[in-house]
């Protein structure tokens, strides 16, 4: 609460992590989706960390619900990133 009685409002890394989202999607747009996307997808594993240590005010789901999803999604954001620039990196069967 601050001085008026009144609730202050929590965004805790919220404005990063969506500061950090437009960057890597303008990024991924302009530069190199490969690399773009692969930092969409760490800018995501960051928001679940920063989710799990206590920040936001979402109140719909709890935390864990909601760093487990964002943690998944960024790290196969990473890995399928990762598998298009380098494909010799991807497993080959029936050769």
């Amino acid at each position: 609460m601050n001085a008026g009685g009144v609730p202050r409002e929590r965004w805790g890394p919220y404005p990063l992590v969506l500061a950090g989202a437009i960057l890597a999607v303008v990024f991924a747009v302009l530069a190199d989706p490969e690399w773009g996307g692969f930092a969409l997808g760490a800018v995501m594993a960051l928001g679940a960390l920063l989710r799990l240590g206590g920040g936001g005010r979402l109140a719909v789901r709890r935390k864990g619900t909601d760093a487990v999803t964002l943690a998944i999604f960024g790290i196969a954001l990473m890995v399928g990133s990762l598998l298009l620039q380098y494909p010799w990196l991807m497993p080959r069967y029936g050769r």
